[in-house]
């Protein structure tokens, strides 16, 4: 039997940076990215177009048992839809957190999952990919950031992106209140697993983060 190919897991809240840092740590290494975050925008997605409610869950499950998401790279389609874009909406922002709430949603987006990483050889960013879904993942990071540092990063992304001007003050209230949502949630809640690092980025660049773990990554296969 051929080894399997170690997996890197990184979790943290919401504007933490993880999907970039997991992008580039994985071309770095030559593994598969695994932005499960866009997967649960796109099902965010899918609901707001279908305008359903939120405690509509029969409706729901539906939508998610028949949605077709494909990752490829930094691209994600939807049902043969390219909503790489249109995931980032503020307003898809604003719901994620409550979709990926709901257990009919993670149920089917962790089997998904967890069938991508069988055979190893990715890293995965999310909520609860150290906890819950690839426990035994062979790196485990915790990357995070003060909530006005998220903000200020996030005020940057949505100006450059040309999606408007938004203040720090709502930017800050908005995270905050997706931590509380994402902490407290009763499937899979946001927490750091016992055995991962934490890494806190407010004062280190991406690249800092990026050579931090790959180190780590270098360090845990070479023993």
């Amino acid at each position: 039997m051929p080894q399997m190919l170690p997996i890197i897991a990184i979790d943290g809240p919401a504007g933490a940076g993880k999907s970039t840092v997991t992008k580039l740590v994985a071309a770095r290494l030559g593994l598969l990215f695994l932005d499960t975050g866009a997967m649960y925008r796109a099902i965010a997605w899918l609901v707001l177009e279908a305008h359903l409610a939120l405690d509509d869950e029969q409706k729901i499950a539906e939508l998610v048992s028949q949605a077709k998401i494909v990752l490829t790279g930094t691209q994600v389609v939807v049902n043969g839809v390219d909503v790489t874009g249109l995931i980032r909406s503020p307003e898809v922002t604003g719901k994620v957190s409550a979709i990926a709430a709901l257990g009919i949603v993670r149920a089917e987006l962790v089997k998904q999952q967890q069938a991508i990483g069988a055979r190893g050889g990715i890293v995965a960013e999310g909520r609860d990919m150290c906890s819950h879904v690839f426990p035994d993942a062979q790196v485990k990071i915790f990357l995070t950031a003060s909530v006005q540092e998220r903000a200020r990063r996030r005020q940057m992304d949505l100006a450059e992106s040309g999606q408007g001007e938004f203040s720090l003050e709502k930017l800050e209230r908005s995270i905050a209140e997706r931590d509380l949502i994402d902490s407290t949630r009763e499937i899979s809640p946001l927490k750091k697993a016992d055995d991962a690092v934490e890494i806190i980025s407010d004062n280190l660049t991406i690249d800092e983060v990026v050579d931090r773990i790959v180190s780590m990554y270098h360090l845990k296969t070479a023993r």
